[in-house]
């Protein structure tokens, strides 16, 4: 029974260690948005890691298809703390069966997908716009960041991995006069 207790404590603080993020709330008054309608056709996995068991959603149950993407990293470049990055994924159904999208999460709050809920048909394309909030992740002399997007859906396998990078930036802090 100690054990259990045990791994049950190691189990919560590793889910926390692997999903905290610093989330700040609401955005700010003013709107940095920065905004990439641009696809190309790159297909890079190497950033693309699983996702812990545990944290795996359901996929949806019925006949399976495929999915291709245009890209499945974007890089962002760099950018100024506080401003809002936006990037625009495309797929396609390479399938033989409508495609459906259960669910898309991103790995921390400051990343946030929105995606198609109705099926896609075979052949038919779609998007998963995805907006990346930098306020709170930047320093002085930039800080990289990489934010990934899960998607669930009836595709094998069940989950496809979609990465936002870049790096954020943020002003000195103004010196103080001495009194």
């Amino acid at each position: 029974m100690k054990n259990f207790k045990l791994f049950a404590m190691l189990l919560m603080v590793a889910s926390l260690a692997f999903t905290s993020c610093k989330d700040e709330g609401a955005a700010a008054a003013t709107d940095n948005t920065r905004e990439s309608l641009a696809t190309t056709n790159t297909t890079n996995t190497a950033d693309a890691k699983p996702a812990p068991a545990a944290a795996t959603p359901a996929a949806p149950v019925g006949p399976l298809t495929t999915m291709e993407f245009g890209e499945v990293v974007f890089d962002f470049g760099e950018v100024m703390e506080g401003e809002k990055v936006v990037h625009n994924y495309t797929f396609k159904n390479t399938g033989k069966e409508p495609l459906i999208i259960s669910n898309a999460k991103g790995s921390c709050g400051c990343t946030v997908p929105s995606w198609p809920r109705e099926p896609i048909p075979p052949g038919e394309s779609g998007e998963i716009k995805v907006q990346f909030d930098s306020k709170g992740k930047g320093k002085v002399g930039g800080n990289n960041q990489s934010k990934r997007v899960t998607l669930t859906a009836n595709t094998d396998p069940a989950q496809t991995f979609l990465t936002i990078k870049g790096k954020v930036n943020k002003e000195e802090a103004a010196a103080t006069p001495a009194s």
